[in-house]
């Protein structure tokens, strides 16, 4: 039976004296055995990533985004989204350099990412807690980032880049690095937004440290500098209304309270099995000692309270409790004793054995459809034709390689249908403000030859949007592909056709 430690030899491994054991003890070839390990384990629970051209709608976008950015195409002015430039900028650098036809260097570039966040935690858990603790914080981050939808955890999308920001910031933040700590926090920010809540937990531990206002300072300035380089580098008014202040009416859960819920307490079900080895050690260890590891408990919480804000719960949020949920598990497994450690990293590894399958073996329909769509669109059209895709996937124009006539890659932005809504907040008017005279002008700058109407019944379609109706006046219908419906321009057909 656990019993609480007496006084004198508290229930963690002092930093301290964790250092002096480390110095202790030679390392010469720790690293680069673990190096090789967690790379090894990466690749194999990261499989199924590449099992597939396409994961999910995100991957599309961005691959969309990119072409249009190595086209002269400008973020944040003819180039759109809601979120940061570091990954569009990513993707355009790795389809400059290997082709745009293949999503499979991004997805050599997601594996690193995520080998690069095992090591961060490996050598904090190290730093804290000695040499095993380290390969424990490693495996178990490798083994639990795949503990989701393989969706959300095998696509090569902003959650999975910015993971080795976070851990690097705590990293710099626990060595006393505020400069570098606030670079790193800003990084996180510039891939996505909710990668800020870092500020929370390296800010907790400048308190701590022996000059806590500089530290702050420094902090602070680090993480502004790039955040305002990168404004002035796109377009400051358009960084700051595309990752701001223009996503009110998107994060608002009106018109899909029910469907948001559920899917937010599916996804929290979903972590939790993939967490259940680890989950009993930390609430054990919770429970009879104090940790003395608040910086990790406000890690964990201010990435709980990034997953709410938004109110959608997609998957994919939820990759940002992994890596302090790793180190509070390397804590709890350091604190007792050694036969849980090989229990739940057994149950662990037979939990990612079963999610690894899981990615082999889900279904395609979605990309099944797109697909087909794009097939029909290729074969309709010329190289140089745009085309209009209506509807919530991008990655349409993407598979078919037809430019898309507007920069509004998904109906979405438009009509503000997003996560399950049912309608209630769909339409014209609810749209990211100022989008559909924009949309209007990309239109006759850009006539797209070919119009898809690909919302299949959903809130977005013609019936419930009177300008698209407008549009498709000057279409004729010519086909219907696995339902949706293509329209070309009158008297526009393809040359030759």
């Amino acid at each position: 039976m656990l019993t609480e430690a007496p006084p004198s030899r508290p229930p963690y491994a002092l930093r301290q004296r964790a250092r002096s054991s480390i110095r202790a003890r030679p390392a010469r070839h720790y690293w680069p055995r673990l190096l090789l390990a967690l790379t090894a384990l990466a690749c194999a629970t990261h499989a199924p990533s590449f099992a597939r051209p396409l994961w999910n709608p995100d991957e599309g976008y961005l691959a969309v985004q990119a072409r249009m950015l190595a086209h002269g195409g400008s973020l944040y002015e003819t180039v759109v989204d809601r979120k940061p430039p570091l990954v569009p900028w990513l993707y355009e650098s790795v389809f400059a350099l290997f082709g745009s036809d293949s999503l499979t260097p991004v997805r050599v570039c997601a594996l690193a990412a995520h080998v690069l966040t095992a090591v961060f935690l490996a050598s904090l858990a190290r730093r804290r807690w000695g040499d095993r603790a380290g390969r424990t914080a490693g495996a178990l981050y490798l083994l639990l980032s795949i503990g989701l939808n393989p969706e959300d955890t095998q696509a090569a999308t902003f959650e999975v880049f910015m993971l080795p920001w976070t851990a690097a910031a705590m990293w710099c933040a626990d060595r006393g690095r505020w400069t570098w700590c606030g670079v790193a926090v800003a990084a996180a920010f510039l891939t996505k937004q909710t990668g800020g809540a870092m500020l929370l937990p390296a800010l907790w531990l400048c308190c701590r440290s022996p000059r806590p206002c500089t530290a702050a300072l420094k902090l602070l300035t680090a993480a502004a500098v790039p955040i305002v380089a990168t404004a002035l580098a796109t377009t400051p008014t358009g960084f700051l209304f595309w990752t701001v202040t223009g996503s009110g009416a998107y994060a608002s859960i009106s018109g899909s309270e029910l469907h948001v819920l559920v899917r937010g307490l599916t996804n929290a079900a979903i972590l939790a099995a993939a967490c259940a080895g680890v989950l009993p050690p930390i609430l054990r260890v919770l429970r009879i000692a104090r940790t003395g590891c608040g910086d990790l408990w406000l890690w964990l919480a201010s990435s709980t309270a990034a997953v709410i804000f938004g109110f959608h719960f997609f998957g994919h949020y939820y990759l940002q409790l992994v890596p302090p949920l790793a180190l509070l598990a390397t804590l709890a497994l350091h604190v007792l004793p050694r036969e849980h450690l090989r229990r739940s990293v057994a149950a662990t590894a037979c939990g990612a054995a079963l999610f690894a399958t899981w990615g082999f073996l889900a279904p395609r329909s979605d990309l099944t459809h797109a697909q087909r769509v794009a097939s029909a669109v290729t074969a309709r059209t010329a190289p140089d034709d745009r085309v209009l895709i209506w509807g919530m996937h991008p990655e349409t124009y993407w598979l078919a390689n037809r430019p898309p006539s507007t920069r509004f890659l998904t109906a979405g932005l438009l009509t503000n249908y997003s996560g399950g809504r049912d309608g209630g907040r769909v339409g014209e008017r609810y749209g990211v403000p100022g989008s559909w005279p924009t949309f209007h002008s990309d239109l006759r700058t850009r006539p797209p030859s070919m119009i898809v109407d690909d919302s299949r019944g959903e809130a977005y379609g013609p019936g419930r949007v009177a300008s698209l109706r407008r549009i498709l006046d000057g279409y004729d219908e010519v086909a219907r592909v696995d339902g949706a419906v293509v329209y070309e321009r009158v008297h526009a057909g393809r040359a030759g056709a």
